[in-house]
């Protein structure tokens, strides 16, 4: 049984860009963004960084496929610095290869950060080709929304739902974020909408349309970590925010090619949690932690994703979702910043956007969308389609919680 990290590495500052089409910005400056926030919140040098971890996904076809150009954007003196990419977990990978780093007693202070710059690259309207030979003979026409509008019609179908009530359901989720996301001056897309505007927008992939999709977005996010005691040194003057768990689950073609998966749950998903779970002792997820941040590219994910991470009952989501359970004044608020929903999403930079949300809650820094008291939060990525996927998750937190 792997032993986890809890409370080994703390998180001593974070940073993010403002997210949006940032047609103004290069990849450099949105990670200068961010950074001089990281570097302003932690209150130490760059010099005093001895490691970096860059996540970066599509944008490697301007930004290359090696760590120098982070090294070269921040001024970093000849550290230390890897490029890492795991669709869309990279920005939690990237900080996962930081934390461990930490952890291990490798380096003291190490930083980790993703961006992307979708719109410069087309990505969701100009599409190349071909991303592969393997993606050319297993998914030679599938696309984003179609694939999870097959996980709508499964949940539908396994769990004997009115297809009516779950686009209810569906528009909740979106009306909730975009609530939360006109709080956010960071966020994307600000705009508050209705349930009506939901169901009468122009349809993607049945039962998907425009409002049950996320957007796309250039942003970075970074975090630098350290060791709790390095922390506490640091910083006496705030509450130390530390890692509990970072776990990564990966299909193995097992859901698409040879087992009985009904493909109406991500099984990553699950085993990802579990494991996270058991590293951070979590034993009731719905009541010991108090805010998450999810994989939202579409209203049907984060509502799935919300019975396997064990926050609903297997079925019941769409009633938690109508009952206000998930809104950011109920009982577990999901997407209090607006998610990928309001914020779209710029793959090397959502993970470590997540977690920035959770770091500005516990710090009471989040202004018009402060919830009362945060302890603990989680934030899930999901890279890929249903049936073959990475899936990441983290849990943070104030140190001894």
């Amino acid at each position: 049984m792997a032993r986890g990290i809890r409370d080994k590495v703390a998180i001593l500052g974070m940073g993010c860009s403002r997210f949006g089409e940032r047609w103004d910005c290069g990849p450099e400056d949105l990670m200068i963004e961010a950074f001089n926030e990281a570097i302003a919140d932690a209150g130490i040098a760059a010099s005093q960084i001895e490691a970096a971890w860059f996540g970066v996904c599509l944008e490697e076809n301007n930004v290359g496929k090696t760590a120098v150009p982070l090294a070269q954007a921040l001024r970093l003196p000849r550290i230390a610095a890897t490029r890492v990419e795991n669709a869309c977990a990279t920005g939690t990978e990237a900080l996962r290869g930081a934390a461990y780093a930490v952890a291990s007693g490798a380096y003291d202070i190490v930083l980790a950060l993703g961006v992307e710059k979708l719109k410069d690259t087309g990505y969701g309207g100009l599409p190349v080709r071909t991303r592969g030979v393997n993606n050319d003979l297993w998914l030679p026409n599938a696309t984003a929304p179609g694939a999870f509008a097959q996980l709508a019609s499964a949940y539908a179908a396994k769990h004997h739902v009115d297809m009516a009530d779950l686009k209810r359901a569906m528009a909740h989720v979106s009306v909730k974020s975009h609530a939360n996301g006109a709080l956010n001056p960071k966020a994307h897309l600000r705009n508050r909408i209705t349930e009506e505007d939901v169901l009468k927008a122009m349809m993607i992939a049945e039962p998907l349309g425009l409002y049950d999709c996320c957007g796309v977005s250039d942003g970075a996010a970074c975090a630098i970590v350290t060791t709790p005691e390095i922390a506490r040194r640091l910083r006496p003057d705030i509450e130390t925010v530390t890692i509990k768990a970072l776990e990564v689950s990966v299909s193995n073609g097992e859901e698409a090619g040879f087992s009985n998966w009904d493909g109406a749950h991500i099984a990553t998903a699950r085993t990802a949690a579990a494991r996270a779970y058991a590293s951070a002792r979590v034993d009731n997820p719905r009541t010991q932690i108090q805010m998450a941040e999810v994989h939202d590219c579409f209203s049907i994910t984060e509502a799935v994703l919300m019975e396997d991470l064990g926050f609903s009952e297997s079925g019941r989501v769409i009633y938690d979702v109508l009952d206000g359970v998930f809104d950011r004044d109920g009982a577990l608020p999901v997407q209090p910043d607006g998610g990928l929903k309001c914020f779209g999403h710029p793959i090397g930079a959502s993970g470590l956007r997540m977690i920035y949300e959770i770091y500005q809650q516990i710090h009471g820094r989040a202004g018009e969308r402060q919830l009362p008291r945060v302890d603990l939060g989680l934030t899930q990525n999901l890279g890929g389609h249903p049936h073959q996927n990475v899936c990441a998750i983290s849990i943070v937190g104030r140190l001894g919680a």
